[in-house]
């Protein structure tokens, strides 16, 4: 195998070791793909950072209170009121930054959503259905008072009991509930 180099230089390698070159690359290349993390690094594998839940807008489609559900959708909004179980863990001045509450295992509604949602998906999605589920119940039990973040301005009313967060994670429950028995 002849490699050129520049226009007048050759460089001649004997085959076998053409062959051996080539076939270290390609399980180089086979193992890097295979492990991205492995051989650029030196010592313990690099971790990807941790990147904070995303929050998104939200958009007349997501708005709408027919979405379809999953079981998923059920068993976050179960975890929700299980990390919510009594005022000792109930955080009710909420700020929607959850990393203050993880350390201190005071959790607002929207922290203990945030939560739920990365136990049973691991990941948080901010517009996931049994969220909206628990913002529309907010509406309702509200009668339609404006807010800026349904959750967070629900959980910090003076008015808001810790009763008043478990029903409407129950509300939002019993509606998942009935949408995955008509499906």
């Amino acid at each position: 195998m002849a490699i050129a180099s520049g226009s007048a230089s050759r460089y001649h390698l004997p085959a076998d070791k053409a062959r051996r070159m080539t076939l270290t690359l390609a399980l180089g290349l086979v193992a890097l793909l295979l492990d991205p993390g492995r051989g650029l690094s030196v010592g313990a594998p690099v971790q990807p950072p941790q990147l904070p839940p995303q929050v998104t807008a939200t958009s007349p489609e997501l708005e709408r209170r027919d979405q379809p559900v999953t079981d998923d959708d059920l068993r976050i909004l179960l975890r929700a009121a299980e990390l919510l179980k009594d005022e000792s863990v109930w955080n009710r001045k909420d700020d929607r930054e959850c990393k203050d509450d993880e350390a201190t295992g005071k959790r607002s509604l929207f922290c203990a959503l945030q939560r739920a949602c990365i136990d049973v998906l691991g990941a948080y999605d901010h517009r996931r259905v049994a969220l909206q589920e628990v913002r529309f119940a907010v509406e309702d039990a509200t009668r339609g008072q404006d807010f800026e973040h349904r959750l967070r301005d629900f959980n910090n009313l003076p008015a808001t009991r810790l009763a008043d967060i478990k029903r409407v994670l129950r509300v939002a429950s019993d509606r998942v509930k009935s949408r995955l028995k008509n499906k």
